[in-house]
């Protein structure tokens, strides 16, 4: 049987840390998708041994990394208005 998009993110994801441009291209679906999947592996793993582990987005500018949503991709920093601003990076541990 074939496995699910968000099986495929999971096992990826176990294997090593990724964002969500990167799964998106091993993947083959769009980033905006990727993100609505990786909330509900997110929420999947709550009851599992394993961690979903998010590395923040961070201004590349200022270093403001308290973005409210860490699975989101923001277009520009609250701090400094920079556009600057690094995806964050996923992992199942």
């Amino acid at each position: 049987m074939e496995s699910t998009t968000r099986q495929r993110l999971a096992d990826e994801l176990r294997a090593e840390a990724a964002t969500a441009s990167a799964l998106a291209s091993t993947v083959g679906v769009p980033r905006s998708v990727v993100l609505d999947h990786l909330r509900h592996v997110a929420r999947s793993l709550s009851d599992a041994d394993e961690q979903f582990l998010v590395a923040p987005p961070t201004c590349r500018e200022c270093g403001f990394d308290g973005f409210d949503d860490p699975i989101n991709d923001p277009s520009r920093c609250p701090d400094c208005k920079s556009e600057r601003v690094e995806e964050p990076a996923f992992k199942i541990e």
